[in-house]
């Protein structure tokens, strides 16, 4: 008697189971049309206008309005002087702007973290790109443009057209990156 009960629970829990199953496979929910057009190239709604809407300081404090990078080609860098990959990267990141000057791609990067310490990391290193102050704010920004995961380096390319063109999460991989710029 006491297998047979042990066999009906069990033959009970797989019913209850199987059709908590089925009801959760028929109202699983489809992704919001604004999620799946973030994770699609094109453009993520509101993200570079919400960028072009900003002012930022640059490393030397002085307010910048973003709207003056509205109808050019961007390479977008999310960073921070204390994540070892973005400043792994920033050298090549340096070459790539240096580089693409002539083609009219400009990169900028934006930093979270306070000011004085990008201040002082742009001081201390040679950057040849404009390096702009958003503080923890960039963070909510980068997600805007996809980064869900919130994770540095995160870069964004935005076409002149105001479109995103591709992001990338982690360092950069170059010869990928000029492969992309080339296509724009």
């Amino acid at each position: 008697m006491n297998n047979q009960k042990i066999f009906m629970v069990g033959a009970v829990a797989l019913v209850f189971g199987v059709i908590g199953a089925v009801v959760g496979l028929k109202h699983k929910a489809a992704p919001p049309a604004d999620a799946a057009a973030a994770t699609a190239p094109g453009r993520p709604p509101g993200a570079v206008d919400a960028l072009f809407a900003q002012s930022l300081n640059d490393a030397a404090g002085k307010a910048q309005a973003m709207s003056q990078w509205k109808g050019k080609p961007l390479v977008v860098n999310f960073w921070a002087p204390w994540c070892a990959p973005c400043v792994k990267e920033m050298p090549e990141l340096s070459q790539l702007a240096v580089d693409s000057a002539a083609s009219d791609i400009h990169v900028i990067g934006i930093g979270i973290d306070s000011p004085a310490n990008i201040a002082q990391f742009a001081a201390k290193f040679k950057i040849a790109y404009p390096v702009y102050v958003a503080g923890m704010s960039g963070t909510d920004l980068s997600r805007q443009f996809g980064n869900s995961a919130g994770g540095l380096p995160y870069t964004v390319l935005i076409g002149a057209d105001g479109k995103v063109r591709k992001t990338y999460l982690g360092q950069l991989k170059f010869a990928q990156l000029r492969a992309d710029l080339a296509a724009l």
